[in-house]
């Protein structure tokens, strides 16, 4: 009896020791990753070193930073989209991207893109004093006008499509 007991004992004792080391180990890979995410967040580096290749990308009004940062890990300007939203969240360019055209560069940081999406576009020049005239005086219409038009024709189409009794187009209702 007291040999089943040692080797219960020592069975006991090596789950306990391989349970201890999986743990461990668990933890250690974990906050090693946890580093390196952390440590990208503040410091990534560009997709490419050098001249790079540039991509235009197109962001909506309406784009969360979510849907930028999956956009730009699409076009390969990014490794992370998640990353991205993180960066974005502790950067001073923290909702401040505008919506617009822009050309970005893979050889640009994550925060270099920011910096450049977060600018307020310069202002247009104002055509009125050129001489150009606007489309209203070419055509003499305004756009009330061609409002109010396009209104009625829609409202002419969907009378169109009504036969004579006031049914549908084939007369069967």
């Amino acid at each position: 009896m007291k040999i089943g007991a040692i080797i219960g004992g020592t069975v006991e004792l090596i789950i306990k020791i391989v349970a201890f080391v999986l743990i461990v180990m668990f933890i250690f890979r974990t906050a090693t990753k946890a580093y390196d995410y952390g440590y990208r967040v503040f410091a990534e580096e560009p997709m490419t070193v050098g001249e790079g290749r540039t991509i235009s990308i197109y962001v909506e009004e309406t784009a969360s930073v979510k849907e930028i940062g999956q956009m730009l890990q699409d076009k390969g300007l990014i490794r992370d989209a998640n990353l991205f939203v993180i960066q974005e969240l502790v950067s001073e360019s923290h909702d401040k991207i505008q919506p617009g055209i822009y050309d970005l560069n893979t050889s640009m940081t994550s925060e270099e893109m920011l910096s450049v999406m977060s600018t307020v576009p310069e202002e247009t020049e104002d055509l009125s004093e050129t001489g150009v005239p606007s489309i209203e005086e070419i055509t003499g219409i305004s756009n009330e006008q061609m409002s109010e038009a396009n209104g009625e024709q829609e409202g002419d189409a969907e009378e169109e499509t009504q036969g004579e009794d006031g049914s549908g187009e084939n007369g069967d209702e």
